[in-house]
């Protein structure tokens, strides 16, 4: 996750990159992609394409990118993007 990060020049900010690697997380967040689409290409315990405002331990707004059409967001990324996360924050 470190690599990621400096790859996307994050550096020291409020940013924080986390893994899952045993997907504990994206299965307590109710975020794991169940849809036969990615499975049907071998892709199991993959996550929903989401993020997340967290303030001092709570969850403020959580996006996810998903339709019907496009179980994983990858044709339609706009509610995780950058823009999204900051209208939760200001909306705040």
């Amino acid at each position: 996750m470190q690599a990621w990060a400096k790859n996307q020049k994050i550096g020291l900010s409020m940013l924080k990159f986390m893994g899952d690697p045993s997907g504990e997380l994206t299965k307590e967040l109710d975020m794991e992609l169940t849809h036969e689409g990615p499975r049907g290409k071998g892709l199991f315990g993959r996550c929903k394409r989401h993020a997340l405002y967290i303030l001092n331990g709570e969850i403020k707004a959580i996006r996810i990118s998903e339709k019907p059409d496009d179980p994983a967001g990858d044709d339609d990324p706009s509610l995780t993007l950058v823009e999204s996360i900051i209208e939760a924050i200001e909306s705040e």
